[in-house]
Parts: structure tokens; sequence; C-alpha cells
């Protein structure tokens, strides 16, 4: 298969995990006879440093031309103490959203086995969860009219049916290939536009009499996803609600370097770890490069290139078994950088049977691991 994948990697750590990506999807490319071609652009705080704008016009372009996006991360704290801003580096990712219409986002929540002592909440609670959490990406309260001066401010949520049908058959149609179990969360008893949620949720779920429905509030499901996260399946929800609740999710996890996504609309698609942009970590080789790694193996499924992607999470799971990961998950070794975790996955494509021999050879040095 031929893939031309537009390279956007970003602002603070994005740059240096999304290499990592890149890495493993070349050897994934040589492994299995494919062609893919990267072409980089700018987004956020690096391109407002050099263009004045967060989205430039060639970087719309070069998304345009491409099959897919792979996306790093956004934001500098240079541009946070300013809320009066009337141009920030979010306006890029946002803009990207809105330009190609990405109105779906698919966010997996696993507690690896390997990795259930890491999360501040009780193993018991969490062994087993594996979550996939629908987010609204292109509507609502992120995208409706704002107002700000000193004495007042709006947001105005706005949702349309139509943008609601759309993502609640997908939705539906992913909880058939799992547990067959959807929970649409929302505040219906407040707000307007989560009544229009619910309405037309109840209304679709007809269609799916094989698929287990229920409804819970966003306070509700915050609570319930820390005490009890195995009891969901997917979670739909709208881009507000989405957004909160994915970041919650890292807490199972034991790290947010873990959660990838991807965003996906009718006709173009992007993937992305759902970190922010940890300027303090910038180019510290600390960064945790698995989520934007696992962001490509969504790549990789959103094509039909199932095998490949399988043989990425096997690399990540080989990775995560031998300590084989950076310092917000490692207490085993100390000197393992964010390349160095890209190096291992990689060589894992390449020769999954000898991988194990090799790093052990490797760690015997010690100060080889960089």
């Amino acid at each position: 298969m031929k893939l031309n994948i537009a390279v956007l990697p970003g602002d603070g750590i994005g740059p240096e995990v999304t290499a990592q990506a890149v890495k493993v999807l070349k050897a994934i490319a040589m492994e299995f006879n494919h062609v893919f071609t990267f072409e980089t652009a700018l987004v956020g705080a690096s391109a407002m440093d050099k263009t004045g704008e967060p989205l430039p016009k060639e970087t719309i372009s070069i998304c345009e031309n491409a099959d897919a996006i792979l996306f790093g991360a956004i934001g500098d704290t240079k541009y946070d103490n300013d809320p009066s801003a009337t141009v920030r580096p979010e306006q890029g990712l946002l803009g990207l959203r809105k330009t190609f219409d990405l109105y779906t986002n698919i966010r997996p929540v696993i507690a690896y086995e390997d990795l259930l002592n890491k999360s501040s909440l009780k193993i018991k609670q969490i062994k087993g969860t594996n979550i996939l959490i629908y987010r609204e990406l292109a509507s609502g309260i992120y995208f409706g009219e704002k107002h700000f001066d000193n004495d007042e401010a709006s947001d105005i949520c706005t949702y349309r049916r139509s943008e609601i049908e759309r993502i609640t058959h997908l939705a539906f149609k992913a909880a058939q290939g799992r547990k067959r179990k959807l929970t649409l969360v929302d505040k219906a008893n407040v707000l307007a536009s989560s009544k229009l949620w619910r309405t037309v949720v109840n209304e679709i779920a007809k269609d799916y009499p094989d698929i287990t429905y229920d409804c819970m509030y966003i306070d509700n499901a915050a609570m319930e996803l820390i005490i009890n996260p195995r009891q969901f399946d997917v979670i739909l929800t709208e881009n507000m609600f989405g957004d909160i609740l994915s970041e919650e999710a890292s807490v199972i996890v034991g790290s947010i370097g873990l959660l990838a996504s991807a965003s996906i609309g009718d006709k173009h698609a992007m993937f992305e770890p759902i970190h922010g942009a940890y300027t303090k970590a910038k180019n510290k080789g600390i960064a945790n490069p698995i989520a934007s790694i696992l962001s490509a193996a969504m790549l990789l499924d959103h094509f039909g290139l199932y095998d490949e992607a399988a043989l990425i999470r096997e690399g990540v799971d080989k990775s995560l078994k031998l300590h084989i990961t950076t310092p917000d998950l490692n207490t085993k070794y100390d000197n393992i950088s964010t390349s160095k975790v890209g190096d291992f996955i990689e060589d894992f494509i390449n020769n999954p049977d000898e991988t194990n021999l090799n790093f052990t050879n490797i760690h015997l040095g010690q100060s080889t691991i960089i």
C-alpha cells in the first residue's frame, strides 16, 4: 500500500514523540513492503513563531493532499499567561478539526497488565479495563460563539441533530465489535444541548437492539470511571465531556503518555497522542513516545492494515514487559530515553524473535542504554 502521511510535530515534546512514531511506521513499511511517504508541516506555537498563524495555509494544503495526518502536541507556556489573547497555539488544532470536519474522536483506554501497579487506583478496580471513548470533536462549546470582557464572559454550546447522529451510529457499530455495551454521558437534567443528545441517541439505540444501552450524567460518570471503570465498554459523549473523561482515564492506565487517539471525518483522518506539549520536558529525552506510537497503530487500522498495527502493539507490550520505558513508568532502569523506546519497538518489528536477547545484551553494558 502507498500512503502519503502529513506529519505535524507541533510544540514541546511533540517533535520528539512524533519522530518515534515515524520511525516505527518506516519499519512497518519495510517489513511489509509498503510505501509510506512523510511530509512535515508547522502547526501551533512553532507555526506562530515563524508565520504568525497557528495553522498556516501551507499546512492546510499539505494535509489536504495527504491520506492521513500524524499529529504531535500543541501549546507553549509563553502563550498561557494572557487569557485575552486573540490568537493562541491551540487554535491550530481546533482549526484542523474544523477544516477537515474531524467529528469523531476515538480514544482507547486499556489497563496494561504490566503497569497495573503504576496507577493511583487499586489493582482490583482497574484490572481488565478496556474502554473506547467516542468523543464528538467538531462542535459544541469549544466551537460556539464566545464573548469576553472584564465583567462578563460566555461560551455558547450548540449541537445539531445531524452532528449527533453521525457519531452515534459509529459508536454503536464499534460496540457491536466489542462487548456490545454503550453508555451515553451527558447532563440532560440541566443542559438543553444534552437533552438533544439524549433524545437523538435514544432514538438511534432502537436500531441496535443487540447493544445494551444506558445513560449517565457526566458528574456520576466521572466518579464511576474511577470507582469501577470495568463497567464501561463504549462511552459516547459530547466534546467537552469527552475531553475531561479521557484525561481522567489516564489515571487508570498509569500515564497519559500511553493514551492514543484517532480523529475521523468522512474524508480525512488524524492520529495523535492525547497528552499536551509538556514544555518542561522538551529536549530532555524523557517524554513517553508510546501514545504517539500507538496512534500510528490506529492509523494503520484505519487503512485496514491490521497485521501491521498488531505488530506495533506487540512491540509496545514487549517494551512494557521488559521495562523499556521512559521515567514516567520506569522504576527498574533510569537511563532509557524517548528515542531508545522507539529504537526498541523498531527493532522488534524488524526482528520480533530476537529483540529480548538484543536488549539483554545491551542492558548488560549499562552505559549503552541512552
